[in-house]
């Protein structure tokens, strides 16, 4: 498995379409939830992905601090083969990203309630109480890295 880290402006169109035909099976398709997957944020994110022979198999995007919160954040979190251990180690990337590239104490993402226990055990704590988005029950959180 290759982990693959690049800006936006970095990207082939073929790995781009990939991300966004991959994000779109996943968020709209799958889930059922019609909405404005492309948001306008992904020019601003750092795309983090891992591969294989098969292509892309876990990917997230991390923005820094103002583009969706006030924080540094990770988003579009997905996995194609799941419970393997990819959303961990994607997860796992996702943080190292967001502190090498912009300096991160504090990591904010909105995550579905039924993958909280993953974010949990990377040390991300629920700031918010349960809310629905696009009738998916979700929680704010943070990674604080400046109380470690």
């Amino acid at each position: 498995m290759e982990l693959i880290v690049k800006q936006y402006d970095e990207l082939s169109t073929d790995e781009l379409y990939e991300i966004l035909k991959l994000r779109v099976s996943v968020f709209v398709v799958e889930q059922k939830c019609a909405y404005q997957e492309i948001d306008g944020r992904d020019r601003s994110s750092i795309h983090v992905w891992l591969a294989d022979e098969d292509g892309i198999e876990a990917y997230l995007r991390v923005m820094d601090s103002g583009v969706e919160s006030e924080y540094v954040s990770i988003g579009r979190v997905l996995t194609v083969k799941r419970h393997q251990g990819l959303g961990s180690r994607i997860l796992a990337e996702g943080v190292r990203v967001a502190k090498e590239n912009f300096h991160a104490e504090k990591i904010y993402l909105e995550a579905q309630v039924y993958a909280r226990s993953m974010y949990e055990k990377q040390g991300f704590v629920q700031i918010s109480e349960e809310y629905l988005e696009d009738g998916i029950p979700h929680v704010k959180m943070l990674l604080d890295s400046s109380k470690s």
